[in-house]
């Protein structure tokens, strides 16, 4: 029975470290495990007064049933300012409107990401707890993966290019899917 991991970026940007990480993800997950990526760009900022006139928006019913119909959830989170991004925490603040609360409790979740920097994304990742216990979710703890030196890493087009960086990415997969 294949298993769907419903992946995230935190990032907009064309050749985002963090959007080739989870591309790279996609590629390299283990046989069963299907990441599918979902997208945060259309995701307007969190409005109640909108939410109240005309509901949740279109993308974030999409991204609602994307997260109810996924197994788990991997968040790939960049770090803006040692923390977490606004455009991924406002996509998740979104997501746990309305029954889609309800989405996030006991679901399993893991957070990766890139940076340039060279302590990768520890700060964010760590950010991120508050967030994801608060929401009940089932953190996956048994492994870390922070990409640390990213543009050595990626090429122009965002892509992922190291062959170590890549392994340790199957290797941290194959940890996560294999509580699914």
């Amino acid at each position: 029975m294949t298993k769907t991991i419903l992946g995230l970026s935190g990032s907009l940007r064309r050749a985002s470290f963090n959007s080739g990480l989870l591309r790279a993800a996609a590629d390299v997950a283990p046989e069963g495990v299907t990441i599918q990526i979902g997208s945060i760009r259309e995701v307007p900022l969190y409005d109640g007064d909108l939410e109240a006139a005309s509901g949740l928006p279109t993308a974030v019913r999409e991204l609602q049933s994307q997260l109810g119909a996924a197994d788990a959830l991997l968040l790939v989170t960049p770090e803006y300012n040692n923390g977490i991004p606004g455009v991924l925490k406002n996509a998740i603040d979104w997501l746990s409107r309305g029954e889609g609360l309800g989405l996030f409790v006991g679901k399993p979740v893991a957070v990766i990401g890139a940076s340039p920097g060279g302590f990768g994304t520890i700060l964010a990742q760590n950010h991120w707890l508050p967030v994801l216990r608060t929401l009940k979710t089932d953190l996956w703890t048994q492994g870390r993966l922070m990409v640390s030196r990213a543009e050595s890493l990626f090429d122009d087009q965002g892509n992922l290019t190291d062959e170590r960086t890549r392994e340790s990415l199957r290797k941290y997969l194959g940890g996560f899917a294999s509580g699914l």
